[in-house]
């Protein structure tokens, strides 16, 4: 029976794979709001397996390895691919036919969006070996930057006339995002996490202020709303870390 419970946040973790590889092989086909649309989907799974690691008591070294793996495709390479697809499209046009390989042929400057997984990946290995980040985070979480990439693709799809819409036109600006994405990651900022230790309300104020604001915010600003939650949330966290 143990060996079957164990069994389910890997399984988990593997949803999490697949909804990142699906996220890539579309991200490179070029539909890129589908690529989005596994991208969240992994990052849904990715909050459940270690949810319910914890709940089955089945923790596992093998668990947190897979987790890792799973979000450096789905909240690492897919992410990357989605921001060099823009910086393609901002290059060449959007009716460009070039393939992503070949636009980077083309111009090299694309490859600047392999910052991304980078990134992730060091930011990942040193989240596993740092035991300081069991209940907070130092730097960016992968999927809260997999999130914000994202929302530039939705933004370009879905809310062309937002304010941030020139800058997703700009592959100059958007290969700056790339190199900006991979230093948020490993930031020397503390910032605190989602899990919600008890109900009170004086341990978990912050927490729920970053729910109210977000909720807010994606009201107002619809897609746009999304990098201003970020940029929030690495706000309230360096706030909270220099009050202590």
């Amino acid at each position: 029976m143990k060996s079957i419970k164990s069994f389910v946040p890997n399984a988990i973790s593997f949803l999490n794979l697949n909804s990142g590889v699906l996220a890539v092989i579309a991200a490179l086909d070029g539909h890129l709001e589908l690529s989005v649309g596994f991208v969240l989907l992994g990052i849904f799974f990715d909050f459940f397996d270690g949810l319910a690691a914890r709940a089955l008591d089945v923790k596992s070294e093998l668990g947190v390895q897979l987790d890792s793996f799973a979000d450096l495709i789905t909240s690492g390479l897919a992410p990357g691919l989605l921001l060099m697809q823009l910086m393609v499209s901002a290059t060449f046009g959007a009716s460009s036919s070039l393939s992503l390989f070949e636009a980077v042929m083309e111009q090299p400057l694309i490859l600047i969006g392999l910052f991304v997984p980078m990134g992730s990946a060091f930011r990942l290995g040193v989240f596993n070996i740092d035991d300081s980040q069991s209940d907070s985070f130092i730097g960016l979480p992968t999927p809260a930057n997999a999130i914000l990439l994202s929302s530039l693709v939705l933004i370009e799809s879905y809310q062309a006339e937002s304010f941030l819409a020139p800058l997703i036109h700009n592959s100059y600006l958007l290969m700056l995002i790339a190199v900006l994405s991979a230093f948020l990651l490993n930031a020397p900022v503390r910032l605190f996490s989602f899990k919600f230790a008890n109900l009170s309300f004086k341990d978990n104020k912050l927490r729920i202020l970053f729910v109210v604001l977000t909720v807010i915010l994606l009201i107002v600003f619809k897609w746009s709303g999304i990098p201003m939650i970020i940029l929030s949330y690495l706000l309230l966290g360096n706030w909270k870390s220099s009050k202590k």
